[in-house]
């Protein structure tokens, strides 16, 4: 579970958002809603913990107990435009790489999550070879088949065509799971399996 409580975040003078007080519960998928530059981003930023909120608290916690918030890195995933990949390694070095931080989930292997993709043939080219398109199917590979319990996706059809719009929606269809899965988006095709909806514009 993920718990704000009259959160805000501002640059410079310039406040993003304020006063967000909201609660993300296991198992649950929400939008955060809004046009370009209305800071949903930054608002996913800030609950993922990725960029420091300038007010009020985030919370992480488990039936366990409390989470901290530089540890909770380990239970989470994103996807996103502005994450770079490392260009320099190929697609199978890159997998490899990311499984030093991150196991995937039971039966994905490399492999099996190259093939899932279309990106089989591609496992051994450079990453800077790669096509915009072909660079967000890798960010959403690496994102969705990790094994944690919390996913963050912002604005993840960015740079695919139809097909891989609808590999998108396969894939959290196929591999969503129970998990909680927090969407930033302006497009109704990106957060098709959420029945919560957040609009930024209400924390102005």
């Amino acid at each position: 579970m993920i718990s704000l409580n009259q959160t805000g975040k501002r640059f410079n003078y310039d406040w993003i958002f304020r006063r967000v007080s909201l609660t993300f519960q296991a198992g649950e998928r929400y939008a955060i809603l809004g046009p370009n530059g209305s800071g949903k981003s930054t608002l996913l930023q800030v609950i993922s913990g990725a960029i420091q909120q300038n007010e009020g608290t985030i919370q992480y916690s488990t039936p366990e107990g409390v989470i901290a918030s530089d540890e909770f890195f380990r239970h989470c995933a994103i996807a996103a435009p502005y994450l770079e990949l490392i260009e320099e390694l190929t697609l199978a070095e890159l997998i490899q790489f990311h499984l030093q931080f991150k196991n995937f989930l039971p039966d994905i292997t490399p492999a099996r999550a190259m093939e899932l993709v279309g990106l089989e043939k591609s496992a051994n080219k450079q990453i800077r070879h790669f096509s915009s398109g072909m660079k967000q199917r890798t960010k959403l590979a690496l994102a969705i088949f990790s094994d944690v319990p919390v996913l963050f996706l912002d604005e993840p059809c960015t740079n695919l065509d139809a097909a891989g719009t609808s590999l998108y929606q396969q894939l959290i269809n196929d591999y969503g799971g129970n998990r909680l899965i927090i969407v930033s988006s302006n497009d109704e095709r990106e957060y098709f399996m959420c029945k919560h909806l957040i609009r930024i514009s209400d924390y102005k």
